[in-house]
């Protein structure tokens, strides 16, 4: 599905222009599952079209039940905003915004994406600067002191900032960056490290409060009367996206009733391997649950 500028072969030469715009496939049953997506595009002679090669499956928008084709009607929707071209060349993020971003060594993306989340955490981020760190330590060899020369630059430099220090401090050399990495194993290993070093300070225990969330597995068995439960922590979960509409219906998916029968049959303690179910129950939402 895509947004393409009418008549486009018509207006005057040279012309362009920039615009950030949603399409959406309207759910006329329930409107909280409309489908939707968001983009912008620079619109120009050469490309005045603009959107989505894969929106949605169609057997979901053929599904009578999913209520998207109602009486043979398909509702979709589109938002534009046309805004003023941006020369990129010129543009200042600091005046514009307030921040600036980091550069990209090569197939850095997914890390700064990680960085500027987690910056922009002012608990984290003041927990970071009272690391301890001594005058004999070398950004390139110490993920600490990296990450604080990291942020202090993104706080106060009015250009954007590079972190080629950073990454020569996890011991990568020029092939690592252009390799793309684990964005979720890479945060477990700098967590790790910052861990370690706050261990014994005033920020100790930061990481844990921040991002540990806690859940309970709990088994029941289906025909004998057995059940069981066990309170587990977690730093990340991985969420199945395929089919999910929203981040909401990935966590509805993780803790819907899942049954152990046939090889997943449970070892339930005297009565042998049976057929249960299980289900998570979450104690501790989890993510960034601490902003001050």
């Amino acid at each position: 599905m895509y947004l393409d500028v009418a008549d486009s072969g018509n207006l005057p030469y040279g012309w362009s222009r920039y615009a950030q715009f949603s399409l959406a496939v309207v759910n006329q049953i329930h409107q909280k599952y409309t489908a939707r997506k968001d983009t912008q595009h620079q619109f120009n002679a050469r490309e005045s079209d603009w959107g989505f090669t894969s929106f949605m499956p169609l057997s979901e928008l053929y599904d009578p039940s999913r209520g998207y084709l109602v009486n043979d009607t398909v509702v979709v929707e589109a938002e534009v905003a046309v805004r003023k071209m941006v020369d990129y060349w010129t543009y200042d993020s600091k005046k514009e915004t307030g921040y600036v971003g980091l550069k990209n060594q090569g197939a850095t993306c997914y890390m700064n994406s990680l960085l500027q989340t987690l910056y922009h955490i002012p608990y984290f981020r003041k927990a970071v600067y009272h690391m301890p760190t001594t005058e004999n330590d070398m950004p390139s060899g110490s993920i600490p002191l990296a990450l604080q020369s990291l942020f202090y630059k993104l706080q106060y430099s009015d250009n954007s900032v590079a972190t080629k220090e950073l990454t020569k401090s996890f011991g990568w050399d020029t092939y690592d960056s252009f390799m793309q990495h684990d964005v979720q194993e890479l945060n477990r290993v700098l967590c790790e490290k910052l861990e370690d070093k706050m261990k014994g300070t005033v920020v100790e225990g930061t990481i844990e409060q921040l991002f540990e969330g806690h859940h309970i597995n709990y088994i029941e068995c289906i025909n004998v009367d057995y059940k069981s439960n066990r309170k587990e922590s977690f730093y990340d979960l991985q969420l199945d996206v395929k089919g999910c509409r929203d981040v909401y219906a990935s966590f509805d998916k993780y803790v819907e009733v899942e049954r152990l029968e046939g090889d997943n049959k449970y070892q339930a303690e005297q009565h042998g391997l049976q057929m249960q179910e299980r289900a998570y129950s979450f104690l501790i939402s989890l993510l960034f649950c601490n902003f001050n």
